[in-house]
């Protein structure tokens, strides 16, 4: 039985709130290295968490799922986990140790897309642990570059958001180690399939959380 696949919809509500939080990413860079703007920057990351939250909701509220959207929200979510880090290390809000692990854990990931690729998938399905280590990781930049301004409340929201940070970073690593054992179970279990003979669009998506 062949999967069941969302339409084959492009201009949905989630797509656009996709595409918009795409086009903040050069914006926020910006912001930040070029302006010193932090204010915009941080609300920039606020929108950014709020709208890939709400995007799942409003699919599946409006019945507005949909195939671009299934590429598309885990894509830029992903472009997010490294352009923010990697923002905040240049600006020396973050350390860089903290970026390497973060980008080494989705490097190592990346890696294994050949090989599900051979089996008819796109990517592993994304488990709790990993939304679960994404949400405290986006909620954890805009706190911490709250925490640059000079006053009291500033360091304290800071400190919350390195508890965040740091606590998304180790769920973030266990959730690989999820992944991993999925990957085992995939080689396992599922045998490669000819290329031609899959259905078009067939494969299975999801994001590495």
């Amino acid at each position: 039985m062949e999967p069941v696949l969302p339409p084959n919809r492009v201009l949905t509500v989630p797509n656009v709130l996709s595409a918009v939080r795409l086009a903040l990413i050069p914006v926020f860079v910006y912001a930040l290295l070029v302006a010193h703007a932090n204010g915009w920057a941080v609300a920039i990351l606020m929108f950014s968490g709020a709208s890939d939250w709400a995007d799942g909701k409003i699919a599946r509220l409006l019945n507005q799922s949909s195939r671009l959207g299934v590429l598309l929200d885990p894509a830029v979510d992903r472009l997010y986990m490294v352009a923010v880090p990697i923002v905040l290390a240049c600006s020396g809000i973050v350390p860089w140790w903290f970026v390497i692990v973060l980008l080494a854990r989705d490097g190592l990931l990346a890696a294994t897309l050949p090989l599900l690729w051979g089996r008819g998938l796109s990517a592993l399905p994304v488990t709790y642990i990993g939304k679960a280590a994404t949400f405290a990781l986006m909620s954890g930049f805009p706190l911490v570059l709250l925490g640059t301004w000079d006053a009291l409340w500033s360091r304290v929201i800071g400190a919350c958001g390195w508890a965040f940070l740091i606590w998304g970073m180790y769920a973030y690593l266990w959730a690989f180690v999820q992944y991993a054992v999925q990957m085992i179970l995939v080689l396992r279990r599922m045998p490669k399939v000819d290329r031609a003979s899959r259905p078009s669009g067939a494969a299975k998506v999801a994001d590495h959380g």
